[in-house]
């Protein structure tokens, strides 16, 4: 194989990159959601119809039903790690490569950062605080055989963030040359399912940084009862200005974005997909470690929060999850409240 030196590795964000912008505009991103290609039954985790694909690169009709088939890993023992390094370090140089001098896919995306779910942070399937388990005298098990709790895992393994000035912008980036021809094949190989959703990027606190490490990503259905127009209008003023009003939040929180879905609105429109059509919007906030967001989850602001979000979403179609922050793209610099 060989090994191209890509300057796009150091050369799309700051210090490297020569020119930078700021705007207070809402940005229009694509967030796309990402499971990886494993051997997990078809019936129990979301998969796109073309992905999952054996060595033949057709898809796998039953992925469970011999895991040494998967073209991406065949070894179950190494398949999560591999593909954690290998979204990161193979496939971001091969998204940011210029491939030939007609390539100008990346000369309009502003910001991508690869959003990696971090399985020991907090979930709101396992939220802090955390105790040790105990038998019925407080003393703890001299044996953990067979009380070692199941694990509830997110449905997806991190996102891909990605932001432009306009939607024509994002058609254009993604629309022809490398990303259907050679991006979107290899996604097939290594990615289980890629839900994604047209939004309006809303900065409530702006990063005084373009390198926070840590992210808290929750994903919003709305409540049974309210239009999408209504959620959104609620969350980006009330719940927004609630969350910000927070000391706790003041102290511990130094990134805060919403992600209003906007469209496509049917199926057979560009981008459309049938799980993130369902969603209406993401909360994206960031932390200068998996410390400083644990602690901050376990405050009586962050309660007052949570109960305020829970009168506006479906908590069945809702879910939280930590995430590693590696930044690939940044033209944005510094960043700024968007104005609502």
């Amino acid at each position: 194989m060989t090994v191209q030196k890509d300057a796009s590795a150091t050369g799309l964000r700051p210090p490297y990159l020569t020119t930078f912008q700021a705007t207070d505009q809402p940005l229009i991103v694509l967030p796309a959601f990402l499971s990886r290609a494993d051997s997990t039954p078809q019936a129990a985790r979301p998969r796109d119809p073309n992905n999952v694909v054996g060595r033949d690169g057709k898809p796998l009709p039953e992925p469970a039903a011999d895991p040494s088939a998967l073209a991406f890993e065949p070894d179950p023992n190494l398949a999560y790690e591999k593909w954690d390094e290998y979204w990161r370090k193979v496939h971001g140089m091969r998204f940011t490569y210029e491939d030939g001098p007609d390539d100008k896919s990346m000369a309009v995306m502003l910001r991508y950062d690869q959003v990696h779910r971090l399985p020991g942070g907090p979930t709101s399937h396992f939220p802090p605080p955390y105790y040790a388990p105990v038998d019925e005298q407080g003393r703890l098990h001299s044996k953990v055989i067979g009380k070692i709790a199941a694990y509830k895992r997110p449905l997806y393994d991190g996102f891909a963030y990605m932001a432009f000035h306009s939607l024509d912008d994002l058609t254009l980036s993604f629309g022809s040359g490398k990303f259907p021809a050679k991006i979107v094949p290899e996604e097939q190989v290594m990615f289980r399912s890629v839900p994604h959703m047209i939004s309006k990027e809303y900065i409530l606190i702006a990063s005084p940084t373009h390198r926070d490490p840590v992210s808290l990503v929750k994903v919003h259905t709305r409540a049974a009862g309210t239009t999408r127009d209504d959620f959104q209008k609620r969350w980006l003023y009330e719940h927004a200005d609630l969350l910000v009003g927070k000391a706790a939040t003041h102290q511990y929180v130094r990134r805060y974005a919403q992600l209003h879905n906007v469209g496509p609105a049917k199926e057979g429109d560009l981008f459309w997909h049938p799980v993130g059509s369902r969603w209406d919007g993401v909360t994206v906030m960031s932390f200068a470690g998996v410390t400083d967001l644990e602690d901050y989850l376990m405050t009586d602001d962050h309660a007052a929060v949570e109960a305020a979000e829970r009168q506006l979403t479906d908590p069945a179609g809702s879910e939280y999850w930590t995430a590693v922050n590696y930044n690939i793209i940044n033209r944005l610099y510094p960043e700024r409240v968007t104005r609502r």
